[in-house]
């Protein structure tokens, strides 16, 4: 009986010593799954110091070692892809370190479901908990743009909407789906995408089961080439399917979910839209002017405001109705103090090129035939009458950002792709000098690029949107609005930049990005 209880007790410890080694295979093997990118932690002191060195952490906390195997899977591949952008770290709160630190913090993984979550921390504090969909796309989006709109797959009212990712996946749709198919291309940034996207997802429930309405993000270079395919040439493109056949664009950006459906049973091509009648030909008191009539008129008229403009410029749409109103007294005035007159420098050139012309409206004052005076602050009816009753010379024009010493190279629509395709790292600026949220971040931008100076692979740039053909460049690359930053990889369109507007926000992108080469040529250097 002894020996059987020897050989029992033998036994057992033979049991216990494979559970724990079975146990250490397990954690090894727990181990092995996590990306050497996500950061243990389990200390309080490497806690603080992980918030006070990385601005933009994403923690997972987990009651055991083994509670939180599918989280840290998915986010060893989120890690990979947000490098250098954001920082994933794991927490165990269910080893003995790990549990004072989750008591110091006052987080308690084991009160939520699956034992497991997942806090933000910005710029050194808590920011949210993270409640969007634990899906490689959604945690992507939202490290690379913390404070950023949910992507719109996460609706769950547009739940009704095919959510396109790929072009393989684009392919796929249009050759099984038998129903009709409206695409809705579109941009993640664009304005009239977000105000459409409520109406498709509600048009898209209406019409559930005879229709199929889909909506793809092909803002990325990649999707170039499907771009040109489908002419998609703004945000959002509506295009219309039949058995896989592209037929026809649908351009009511106005529409009601009803109007969709409605025109849906009945799809049309779009209706020619009516030229707009150009200002010279419509009912104006103003005097409009060519190439050859400028200077004959500036001797018959001693004292004459000229307005240069363009017919594609808002701010000259909007100065029109004002300018006109004001040319109905004074030109029609046999004693006006002075006569209103325009000119399209888009047609009219030389006269354009004489006087400098390189935004659009410039208003300015010929007295006997002589340039005198730009007006940039004559806009309104009442303000042009009352400064040509009392000519003055305009306050001294603020000088501009081009011409203001700064490290920013400023391009045009001439060398514009050029020279982005010499830096491997451009950081660009759209703007518009009378815009205030542009002057805010020039003086930030400017210190940015004067700290990254000396590395040539860097560039900020700015282009001014108002300027000649710099519009129709701005147009292209998608800005919607006053400023837009857009980051370029030689050349190449890579993302938006939707960052902090201050220095450190500016200095902080592009010491990641460079942060990143640094590890990949150490990479290269170790496997040699």
């Amino acid at each position: 009986m002894a020996s059987w209880t020897r050989h029992e007790r033998r036994m057992r410890d033979l049991e216990m010593f494979i559970l724990v080694l079975l146990l250490w295979v397990v954690s090894a093997l727990q181990a092995a799954k996590v990306s050497p990118l996500i950061e243990r932690v389990s200390d309080h002191k490497d806690f603080k110091k992980l918030l006070r060195t990385r601005t933009n952490v994403l923690i997972l906390y987990t009651k055991s070692g083994t509670s939180g195997d599918a989280q840290l899977k998915l986010l060893s591949d989120v890690a990979q892809t947000v490098k250098g952008q954001g920082t994933i770290a794991w927490v165990n709160c269910g080893d003995t370190e790990g549990r004072k630190l989750c008591k110091k913090v006052k987080v308690d993984p084991s009160s939520k479901k699956g034992g497991v979550e997942m806090l933000h921390y910005k710029d050194g504090t808590f920011h949210t908990g993270y409640s969007r969909p634990e899906t490689f796309k959604s945690m992507v989006a939202f490290l690379k743009d913390p404070t950023g709109a949910p992507l719109w797959e996460e609706n769950p009212e547009a739940k009704d909407v095919v959510h396109v990712e790929t072009e393989k996946d684009f392919r796929k749709l249009l050759k099984r789906e038998e129903r009709p198919i409206l695409m809705m291309f579109y941009a993640p940034w664009c304005g009239v995408c977000k105000r459409m996207q409520p109406v498709f997802q509600q048009a898209a429930s209406e019409t559930k089961g005879k229709y199929v309405l889909a909506g793809m993000n092909v803002h990325p270079a990649e999707f170039d080439g499907l771009k040109q395919e489908y002419n998609v040439k703004g945000y959002p493109t509506f295009c219309y399917f039949e058995k896989g056949k592209f037929l026809h664009h649908y351009e009511n950006y106005g529409a009601t979910a009803k109007d969709i459906a409605d025109w849906l049973k009945n799809p049309q091509p779009p209706q020619p839209k009516s030229p707009e009648v150009p200002w010279s030909e419509t009912d104006s008191a103003v005097f409009h002017l060519t190439d050859d009539t400028f200077d004959s008129f500036l001797e018959e008229h001693p004292s004459a405001l000229v307005m240069f403009y363009a017919p594609w410029c808002g701010h000259c749409k909007k100065m029109k109705p004002e300018y006109d109103e004001a040319a109905e007294l004074l030109n029609k005035d046999p004693d006006s103090p002075g006569v209103l007159a325009a000119l399209d420098a888009t047609i009219h050139k030389s006269v354009g090129e004489r006087f400098k012309i390189s935004g659009f409206p410039t208003v300015k004052y010929f007295e006997k035939g002589e340039d005198k005076y730009t007006l940039p602050q004559l806009r309104t009816k009442d303000k042009i009458i009352e400064w040509l009753h009392n000519p003055q010379a305009p306050p001294p024009p603020e000088q501009s950002w081009e011409d203001r010493p700064s490290s920013v190279s400023h391009l045009g629509a001439e060398d514009f792709r050029e020279a982005l395709k010499k830096k491997k790292h451009a950081l660009v600026m759209f703007y518009a000098p009378w815009c205030p949220h542009c002057k805010n971040a020039v003086p930030h931008f400017s210190t940015a690029a004067e700290l990254f100076k000396e590395d040539r692979k860097i560039a900020y740039a700015a282009v001014d949107c108002t300027k000649g053909q710099n519009h129709e460049l701005c147009k292209q690359e998608g800005v919607e609005g006053y400023p837009t930053f857009n980051y370029y990889n030689y050349g190449k369109f890579h993302e938006k930049y939707n960052g902090d507007r201050g220095e450190a926000g500016f200095t902080g992108f592009m010491r990641s990005l460079r942060g990143r080469d640094q590890e990949k040529v150490g990479k290269r250097k170790e496997e040699l």
